[in-house]
C-alpha cells in the first residue's frame, strides 16, 4: 500500500541492526555470546561527568529548549580543548557547532550542498552512515577503494577528471573505522591540495583521535595550512569519554560550512539538552587522566587479541588507534558466511567486512569492547572450531 521513496530504497539494510538481530536470537537460545561486533565502549562514563549531569538536571532552567547553536560555554570549552590538543585556534561563535552526536551532523551536512546527481567521494570500506546520508541528500556516490597494499589510504590520482568535475564533497575518516588505519600530515596535505584544485568540501570525521596507542597521536586536518578554506571536521565525546548514549559531539572548521550545517539543523532538530551540554563541559575541562587510562586498557586488550590471533595463524593489522582490529578472513572465505560460522560454532559475534562496502569483503572486524579474560576465552573458542 505504501511505497518507500527511491532514496530510502537505495539504502542497504543497516549493518548493525542485522548483527543485533543475530545476537538477540542467539541469546534467546541461552547461548553465552562474546560480542566483538559493534564498537560500543564497555566501560562506564567517568563519575565526574555523571555528577555534572546530575547537578545540572536539578536546575529547572535546563529543562527548556536549548539554543540550536549550543551554549556559549560549551563552544568555548570545545575551543579550549582544540587549542590544547591540536594547537588549533577556533572562533567559538562562528567555527564551532555542537551536535546531537557527530553521526547526525555527518548525515545532515550533505543536505546543505548536494543537489540531485552531484557526486560525492567516499571511502570503501567505510562506516555505513557516511554513504547513507549523502544518498538521502540526492548525491551520487563515487567510491575510493581502501586497499591493504596502500595502507588503506585512497589513491587520489586514480579519480578521473570527469568525476572531479561533478563532485562537491570528499569524505575522510582517520583514524579509520573499520580498518583502524591512520593518516599522516603528508596525506592530509595532498588531500587539501586536491580539494582546493577541484573545489571540493572535505568532511573529516575525527571521532577516534583520542583512542591511540604506543605513543601515537593522531592529527587534526585543521592543523595544516589551507585546511580552514575547505574542511569541516566532526568530533564526538562518545568514544573519548564513554558517552555513546549521551549523544553529544560537534562540527568545526570553515565558518561557511559550519553555518550551512546550522541552517539545516535549525529546520530539523533543536539544541542538545542543556544538562548534557554542561556535562560535556565537565568532560572537556575536567581531569583527563581517564583518557590515558582508557588507552592503556584498550592497548592491553589489543596486545592480547593480536597475540591470540597470530597463534591461530590469522592475519590482523597492528592498530595504532581506534579499538577495531581488521582481520583477513582465513582461506579467503565469504565474510558473512565466516561471521555466521563463528557465531554458530564459537558463540562469538564479529562484523563481516562486506557490511562496510564491497572492498571490505575478505575481512572481518573485531572490537576491543570486552575485558581481557573474555578475549582470551574467545581465542580458545576459535582455536577449537
Amino acid at each position: 500500500m505504501f511505497k518507500l521513496s527511491k532514496k530510502l530504497q537505495a539504502l542497504p539494510p543497516y549493518l548493525f541492526l542485522e548483527i543485533d538481530k543475530a545476537k538477540r536470537k542467539a541469546r534467546a537460545e541461552g547461548r553465552d555470546i562474546i560480542d566483538l561486533g559493534i564498537g560500543d565502549p564497555d566501560q562506564p562514563t567517568p563519575k565526574y561527568i555523571i555528577e555534572a549531569l546530575y547537578q545540572a538536571s536539578q536546575d529547572p532552567t535546563n529543562h527548556r529548549y536549548a539554543l540550536d547553536q549550543g551554549m556559549p560555554a560549551l563552544r568555548r570549552s570545545i575551543e579550549g580543548w582544540y587549542k590544547r590538543r591540536f594547537n588549533v585556534n577556533l572562533n567559538p561563535d562562528s567555527e564551532i557547532l555542537p551536535l546531537i552526536g557527530s553521526k547526525e551532523g555527518i548525515a545532515h551536512f550533505p543536505l546543505a550542498f548536494l543537489n540531485q546527481g552531484d557526486f560525492f567521494f567516499f571511502f570503501d570500506p567505510c562506516y555505513p552512515p557516511y554513504k547513507g546520508g549523502k544518498i538521502l541528500a540526492g548525491g551520487k556516490p563515487y567510491l575510493m577503494p581502501l586497499l591493504e597494499k596502500n595502507d588503506f589510504l585512497p589513491d587520489l590520482k586514480k579519480i578521473p577528471l570527469s568525476a572531479r568535475r561533478k563532485a562537491k564533497i570528499i569524505f575522510v575518516n582517520y583514524p579509520n573505522n573499520p580498518t583502524s588505519a591512520t593518516a599522516e600530515k603528508s596525506f592530509y596535505k595532498e588531500l587539501i591540495d586536491f580539494a582546493h584544485k577541484n573545489k571540493l568540501i572535505i568532511i573529516s570525521d575525527l571521532a577516534y583521535s583520542e583512542m591511540c596507542y604506543d605513543g601515537y597521536k593522531p592529527t587534526s586536518m585543521l592543523e595544516l595550512d589551507g585546511a580552514r578554506d575547505v574542511v569541516i571536521e566532526f568530533h564526538s565525546l562518545s568514544k573519548t569519554y564513554n558517552m555513546t548514549g549521551w549523544r553529544i559531539g560537534w562540527a568545526c572548521g570553515n565558518e561557511k560550512l559550519v553555518a550551512a550545517l546550522a541552517k539545516v539543523k535549525s529546520n530539523i532538530d533543536s539544541g542538545i539538552f542543556s544538562a548534557i551540554q554542561l556535562a560535556g563541559i565537565a568532560a572537556l575541562e575536567g581531569p583527563q587522566d581517564y583518557v590515558s587510562n582508557m588507552c592503556s586498557l584498550y592497548q592491553e586488550r589489543r596486545d592480547v587479541l593480536l597475540s591470540g590471533l597470530n597463534s591461530l595463524g590469522w592475519k590482523a593489522n597492528r592498530l595504532k588507534a581506534t579499538f577495531y582490529v581488521w582481520i583477513k578472513v582465513p582461506q579467503a572465505k565469504d565474510s558473512i558466511k565466516f561471521a555466521a560460522h563463528i557465531l554458530d560454532k564459537a558463540n562469538i559475534v564479529v562484523t563481516p567486512g562486506i557490511g562496510f562496502g564491497k572492498y571490505g569483503e575478505g575481512y572481518i572486524r573485531m572490537a576491543l569492547t570486552v575485558d581481557k579474560k573474555r578475549i582470551i576465552e574467545a581465542i580458545d573458542r576459535l582455536r577449537n572450531i
